[in-house]
């Protein structure tokens, strides 16, 4: 399945995936800056994306322990999402996210 990755500068960044795959690793296989430090466990706000409006209500409903973790995030929106939470399946084919402008990812510097 395709998803249409935004990056910080404004270029269209398209990657492939499978169902189970996380947005998180399909960003950083893209090459994206979403550090992700704490591996996926919902402990920081390294892997914050923007989801396109039309896409948000697709997605199942943020949990409440990744809203506490959005709170944190620079940038912030109201289609905010942590990556590492968002799991790839059929009926997310095409999913567009952004990747905010204040994301870094240190690891790569």
């Amino acid at each position: 399945m395709q998803v249409i990755f935004i990056s910080p500068k404004g270029e269209k960044v398209e990657a492939q995936g499978a169902a189970g795959d996380t947005l998180l690793s399909l960003g950083q296989n893209a090459g994206l800056p979403l550090e992700g430090t704490c591996e996926g466990q919902m402990a920081c706000s390294t892997c914050h994306v923007i989801v396109a409006a039309d896409w948000f209500d697709r997605l199942p409903e943020a949990s409440e322990e990744e809203e506490d973790m959005l709170d944190l995030a620079a940038g912030v929106q109201r289609t905010s999402r942590l990556s590492c939470q968002i799991e790839l399946t059929d009926a997310l084919d095409g999913l567009v996210v952004s990747v905010p402008a204040e994301s870094h990812d240190m690891q790569r510097m």
